[in-house]
């Protein structure tokens, strides 16, 4: 398995992106996808997640009332929608999957992609 993310770039505060993550080659009807995000000097942290029959598990507080995630089966894709961006959400976003159910915990993730930087800056 091979996630790859894109949809990231500089946007300015109050504005939305939408993330993307596929896989080329696999499926991803059958796992559980996350989203983390790492900003510099901070740990990676869990931020959504949505298993293979669809209900999701938020993790992050700062960002429950404003980001989304879905699965478009057609498209073999999951999204992350992002409102009402502030700077501090700043970082790499990263998508992960796995066979079991969704999880707060890197370590249970076992294919991750490359990472999309998201900047929200005036």
């Amino acid at each position: 398995s091979q996630l790859v993310e894109s949809g990231g770039g500089l946007v300015q505060p109050g504005e939305s992106l939408r993330l993307s993550c596929t896989d080329p080659g696999f499926r991803l009807d059958y796992y559980a996808i996350g989203w983390f995000r790492q900003a510099p000097g901070n740990e990676r942290e869990a931020l959504v997640c949505i298993n293979s029959s669809g209900g999701k598990s938020f993790y992050a507080d700062s960002v429950k009332d404003r980001f989304s995630i879905s699965r478009d089966r057609a498209e073999n894709t999951v999204y992350l929608q992002m409102n009402s961006l502030k700077p501090e959400d700043t970082a790499i976003y990263y998508c992960a999957s796995t066979w079991t159910s969704c999880s707060e915990y890197r370590n249970n993730f076992g294919s991750w992609g490359q990472g999309t930087q998201v900047t929200v800056s005036s």
